[in-house]
């Protein structure tokens, strides 16, 4: 099922060093004669589709911070759970807000890079280049911690790529953009939302956080829920049984019927153990008649 995530809490227009092309025009948003409460068309066409459980296009081809040429299939069959996220190395706005919020949450998630989990940032813009790719890996691996980390460094990957490579991996995440006018009227900006997502080790999408500061709790229980639980402790199988996902809020809520029924459950076991305890006759006790 699909469920489409509302763009306008989430988009801000950031900006690009070329144009790409445009999935909707701005220009004619707002003719004339339109009233200035009239929502332009892009607050519609720039938001998420949650494809839940939709295959990546692992076969199509990318440029690593390396500048070597990868399919995006090599980032993924680890056996482990994939951090993704789509955004331009060339954005000032909502992008180094959506790194620094993964990186913080990541960090305080208590998982590590290159053992729980990778990490995948793809750029939308195909005028970026692997040097700008590698130069937000560093500050990334900063935030995280990691930069002497070679495992971390060996399971952290920012990609570019070409056009087709972009349209497809988008549109497999169901993450949609569009081109925005520039205070110049130029068509040099975009307008996108701020998610996150993860992905399974063999790469299928299973969950979207929202926003731009993300609970460590809420990253942690997603990464151990698309590693199928290969990853994490007993306690925290605990409190992904008694959380549920909430794919229209794009987060963890606490599921009250079922930590009703484990403390249901609990008071069955103390009140049978009681009467265990009640019934059991007592060493040295002799009974006399």
């Amino acid at each position: 099922m699909i469920f489409r995530r509302a763009a306008f809490g989430f988009l801000v227009v950031a900006f690009a060093g070329a144009a790409l092309p445009a999935r909707a025009q701005y220009s004619a948003d707002r003719p004339v004669g339109t009233t200035a409460q009239q929502a332009p068309s892009w607050q519609k066409n720039a938001g998420i589709d949650q494809n839940l459980d939709r295959p990546l296009p692992l076969n199509d081809s990318f440029a690593d911070e390396s500048g070597r040429t990868v399919k995006l299939g090599d980032e993924f069959n680890h056996n482990r759970p994939v951090m993704m996220a789509l955004m331009y190395y060339n954005c000032q706005m909502l992008c180094p807000e959506v790194l620094h919020g993964m990186a913080s949450a990541l960090l305080r998630s208590g998982f590590h890079a290159g053992q729980e989990y990778d990490v995948v940032v793809a750029s939308i813009d195909p005028s970026d280049t692997p040097a700008g790719a590698v130069a937000e890996k560093q500050h990334f691996l900063s935030m995280i911690e990691a930069t002497g980390n070679p495992n971390a460094a060996g399971s952290v990957h920012f990609l570019t790529g070409p056009q087709n490579s972009i349209a497809d991996l988008a549109q497999a995440t169901g993450f949609h953009y569009v081109r925005v006018p520039g205070p110049d009227g130029r068509m040099t900006q975009f307008a996108h939302s701020s998610v996150i997502m993860i992905a399974t080790p063999d790469g299928r999408m299973s969950k979207y956080l929202f926003g731009v500061d993300y609970q460590p709790r809420d990253v942690r229980l997603a990464l151990i829920q698309a590693s199928t639980r290969h990853i994490g402790k007993l306690s925290d199988l605990v409190l992904l049984y008694c959380c549920s996902y909430s794919p229209t809020q794009g987060r963890y809520t606490v599921a009250i019927l079922r930590i009703l029924g484990l403390a249901g459950l609990g008071s069955v076991i103390a009140v049978l153990f009681l009467l265990y305890l009640l019934q059991k006759k007592p060493k040295g006790m002799t009974v006399r008649v």
